[in-house]
């Protein structure tokens, strides 16, 4: 019974070649996306989900509220690692740790140095009690203990000590920023699972003296806190983390910031689960996984509707075909019953074929999967693969899959084909009615409605994203660039060398000294405070540091007035938002007067021009900028920032003697030319993501679509052949047949427009107030729409409708 059903069901498929064709190529459009948004979704779900109590362990976050506005940083305060090494209630372990990185590590045994070591961080033993880490040399309770120590990856040991087994390398001395002899006391495997933890070497966390880092034994910096500075713990059980939480409440209140600006801030400590903190949330991000993906639930959510809606595209197009060919298999059915066949049986046959065409696709799915994933490469994590889609988890999914597919897909087709009387089928009685008509045409009306809001949706994300990328940002961007010079080799005289021998290239128009440029991911930031009568406003405003050629490289104006008079006076340049968010309507009257910063009264000078300091998410803040005199050991100048001038035939070889100057100054160190339209272009990364991706969900859900409505069409015009004979006989020319016949698809389209086009407002309307700047939703977006779905439809309609038009009436009419 088994092997004739597959010989019944195999006889069917290759009889209907097209109709096969088109169930197989909907169905595997469906399968395929949902197999690659799977792979994504478990990626990221994949990650840190090998340590052991994962559940208990938890990181210690930051959030400042000042002045209204709430920020937050995934680092602490040191002296609260400190508090929870000497014990917390309900903590079980604490493993606090700081990043850091080396600019050389050198293996004087084996004459080998190692450059800008990153990936590095400061722990104790604890770290590696804490997370799971395989020990292939070494000690994991003691290797930590002492100063000058350090756990290698394997990688790691392998690169810096070549050729050598890795029990050898237990013992050996590697020399760390020149000077610095510290002793391999370990070396751990690296992780063969995803993991945010990306480190590859582990100092001992008493080494900070000797690297100048901060000592978590001696600080005592309660309002200091960097990223970098990480607290991890595990909890006893589920009832300490109120503990926890009641006890950093305290901590928080106890070391409040008493200095007077400060007076209205607030700190708070909130914990982070192990198993969430790859989805960084409102806390920030995830730890050190040097990746620009940066995972969202949200974006995953959106992802999973997306697959959904494909896979029930391609079900609800394989319910429309197989209900449109009732026709050419009811007698077959009805020869089936004669025979002795019960309505289960025919069932149960309707159901395998659809298994049949339903592994098909699968199997073209997995041919399919790479090309799809590799569509979107450049806006995932390089090391995604497909590789679960082969493992037997993924088999496993993937028959389930199928299995759930062959259902939602065949269920209803079996059971109305079974459902024909054979009496009635035989005497050619079975196609009189509506019935079913309804579910197909809602379906119809189902598939358009998907498509249309798609299409709508990836108009307007397209004309965000082109309003945001071609926006004034009010700085000059195109031609634009700077370099940082070495952080590890900040000689002030090479500094100045280099800087003289970029301001000798010719062709560059504008060279200046300053620190962060002005639109960019990084932030600083200081309260200012003014008084104004006698209260004071204490205003958290974004720093720049710059010289007084700064603001002529990027066409910053000043509008009223004037330049810093050099680089080491005591002087500001503030921007309109700050004028205005210390209480000027006229911002200019914001010139002569004083602000303070800590002890320090310093003149506003000059007032330029607002610009946007980051993507048009964020609304333009308070901003000053000022020269180099903040810190005497330590310079704020570090990037060398230029404007290539007009000409793009000469930036190649501006960039070139940039290269060469860097080179006679820096010849051990590489130059990195970062260019201002690409850390713009850097802003909107998620949302051209979501464009391609937005973009290939539209063309397949057309397609599927126009595969649903290609089943009415045929279904409707064999129901009306014979009508179409009668109307020719009595007159009716080719157009006024294929008016008849498209008249109720296009009622059908017209109705999925009407209902997809609130849908599509209401969702973009949600994701587009996430822009503090933003275009407007325009009726034509949704006209255009609507006309093109149309257009689109017709085509379809009319490949059909004209060929049962133009059948000879003598032909449809001859049985009568």
């Amino acid at each position: 019974m088994f092997f004739n059903h597959i010989k019944i069901a195999w006889r069917s498929i290759l009889k209907n070649k097209l109709f096969s064709f088109i169930n197989v190529l909907g169905l595997s459009i469906g399968i395929c996306s949902a197999m690659v948004i799977g792979a994504i979704v478990y990626f990221d779900f994949s990650f840190d989900t090998f340590h052991k109590d994962k559940d208990k362990i938890y990181r210690v976050s930051t959030v400042f509220e000042s002045n209204g506005n709430q920020y937050s940083n995934r680092g602490v305060a040191v002296p609260l690692m400190r508090t929870f090494q000497q014990g917390m209630p309900g903590v079980e372990l604490a493993a606090p740790f700081m990043s850091t990185n080396f600019f050389k590590v050198e293996n004087k045994s084996q004459d080998l140095t190692f450059k800008n070591v990153e990936n590095s961080i400061l722990a104790d033993n604890a770290y590696f009690e804490l997370f799971e880490y395989e020990w292939l040399a070494g000690d994991n309770k003691s290797a930590l203990s002492n100063p000058a120590q350090v756990v290698l990856s394997e990688n790691k040991a392998q690169k810096y000590f070549p050729h050598t087994p890795i029990a050898d390398v237990v013992g050996k001395t590697l020399i760390y920023n020149d000077s610095i002899s510290v002793k391999v006391s370990g070396v751990v495997a690296d992780f063969k699972q995803n993991s945010d933890f990306k480190f590859t070497e582990f100092m001992s966390l008493s080494s900070a003296k000797m690297l100048g880092a901060k000592d978590i034994v001696t600080n005592n910096q309660w309002n200091g806190t960097s990223s970098g500075d990480q607290l991890f713990f595990k909890i006893k059980d589920e009832a300490s983390i109120a503990l926890v939480e009641s006890r950093l409440k305290e901590l928080a209140a106890e070391h409040k910031n008493k200095a007077e600006w400060a007076i209205n801030d607030k700190r708070v400590f909130v914990l982070q689960p192990l198993t969430n903190l790859h989805f960084g949330g409102e806390y920030g991000e995830y730890p050190f996984n040097n990746s620009d993906h940066v995972a969202s639930i949200k974006v995953l959510k959106s992802l999973g509707f997306v697959a959904l809606f494909l896979l029930l595209l391609g079900c609800a197009n394989f319910i429309n075909l197989n209900s449109a060919q009732a026709l050419t298999r009811a007698k077959e059915i009805g020869i089936r019953k004669t025979l002795g066949s019960s309505k289960k049986q025919v069932i149960r046959q309707f159901l395998f074929e659809t298994m049949i065409l339903t592994c098909i696709a699968a199997i073209l799915s997995l041919v399919l999967a790479p090309l799809l994933l590799n569509q979107f490469v450049d806006f995932l994590p390089s090391d995604i693969n497909l590789s679960i889609l082969y493992s037997l988890k993924g088999a496993l999914g993937i028959l389930a899959l199928i299995v759930l597919v062959s259902f939602l897909s065949g269920f209803y087709p079996a059971f109305v084909l079974s459902g024909f009387r054979p009496v009635s089928v035989l005497k050619g009685q079975f196609s009189k009615g509506d019935k079913g008509v309804r579910l197909r045409k809602t379906l119809t009306v189902f598939q358009f409605v998907v498509a249309q809001v798609f299409v709508i949706a990836t108009l307007l994300v397209t004309k965000q994203l082109h309003y945001v990328m071609n926006k004034d940002m009010g700085l000059k961007t195109n031609a634009t660039a700077y370099i940082n010079t070495p952080w590890n080799n900040n000689s002030e005289v090479k500094k100045e060398r280099l800087f003289n021998a970029v301001k000798d290239i010719q062709e560059l128009s504008n060279v200046s000294w300053g620190g962060n440029p002005p639109a960019s991911n990084n932030y600083s930031s200081s309260v200012l405070t003014y008084f104004k009568k006698d209260a004071e406003m204490h205003q958290e405003t974004q720093l720049l540091w710059g010289d007084v050629n700064y603001l002529n490289t990027y066409k910053i104006p000043i509008i009223s007035g004037r330049q810093m008079l050099n680089d080491s006076v005591k002087e500001y340049i503030v921007n309109e938002s700050f004028a205005k968010a210390i209480g000027f309507q006229n911002t200019s009257d914001v010139i002569g007067t004083f602000v303070k910063q800590d002890t320090v009264k310093i003149p506003v000078v000059g007032l330029m021009r607002d610009f946007h300091q980051h993507s048009l998410r964020s609304d333009i803040g308070p901003m000053a900028i000022t020269g180099d005199w903040a810190d005497d050991d330590y310079s704020m100048f570090s990037s060398i920032h230029f404007d290539l001038g007009e000409n793009s035939d000469n930036w190649t070889n501006s960039v070139k003697q940039i290269e060469e100057a860097w080179a006679s100054v820096y010849p051990d160190e590489e130059v990195q030319v970062q260019f201002m339209d690409e850390i713009v272009e850097g802003f909107y990364r998620t949302e051209r993501s979501t464009v391609q991706l937005l973009t290939w969900a539209t063309g397949l859900s057309i397609l599927i679509s126009c595969m649903g409505l290609l089943g009415l069409v045929v279904y409707t015009t064999e129901r009306r052949v014979k009508e179409i004979g009668v109307r020719k006989v009595l007159g009716a020319n080719l157009a006024q047949l294929n008016m008849e016949l498209s008249k109720e698809f296009l009622i059908l389209i017209g109705i999925a427009f009407v209902i997809s086009v609130p849908i599509s407002w209401y969702l973009i309307q949600e994701w587009i107030q996430s822009f503090a700047f933003k275009t407007n939703l325009s009726w034509w977006v949704f006209l255009t729409s609507g006309i093109g779905m149309v257009l689109v439809a017709l085509v379809v309609i009319g490949t059909r409708t004209y060929r049962a038009a133009n059948i000879n009436p003598v032909e449809s009419l001859r049985t009568e």
